[in-house]
């Protein structure tokens, strides 16, 4: 192969490697965890449920919390220790008491404060009980740019 092809192609790759570079699409992400106590109502009681009639009285957990955040540009645009100080005081410092509800719901109630403070970005919410189960909700943006 000739240098002169060899150089343009190095060169587009290089071109394409920047476009992607700019139209890549950026994330933060931070984690944390809450004990936290919840039941599921009507568990102890439903004939199809009793596997798991257990989860109709309250019991604990170990829920962790895995938060990623739409970023726009790589200068710390979202310093991610402040983001993450934010989503923990969300649940406050104490064992959180969430009654009835479940992984799922715990993630809508995040999100809907993140939304408030951080407004026109996409977001990735996974929580889980002790690390074994849990939920992913993606949370997109551009849902919300069709209603408007």
């Amino acid at each position: 192969m000739s240098n002169i092809i060899e150089h343009n192609i190095l060169a587009a790759r290089r071109d394409k490697a920047s476009k992607q570079m700019t139209n890549a699409k950026r994330w933060i992400w931070v984690t944390f965890s809450k004990i936290g106590i919840h039941h599921y109502p009507g568990a102890n009681t439903d004939p199809s449920l009793k596997d798991v009639a257990y989860l109709g009285t309250p019991h604990r957990h170990k829920f962790g919390f895995k938060v990623q955040i739409q970023i726009f540009h790589n200068d710390r645009e979202l310093e991610f220790h402040q983001f993450l100080n934010f989503c923990e005081s969300i649940f406050g410092h104490d064992i959180i008491d969430i009654n009835h509800k479940s992984v799922e719901m715990l993630a809508d109630d995040l999100y809907a404060q993140i939304v408030m403070n951080y407004p026109g970005r996409d977001v990735i919410i996974n929580v889980d009980e002790d690390g074994e189960n849990g939920c992913t909700i993606e949370y997109s943006n551009q849902d919300l740019k069709a209603i408007h």
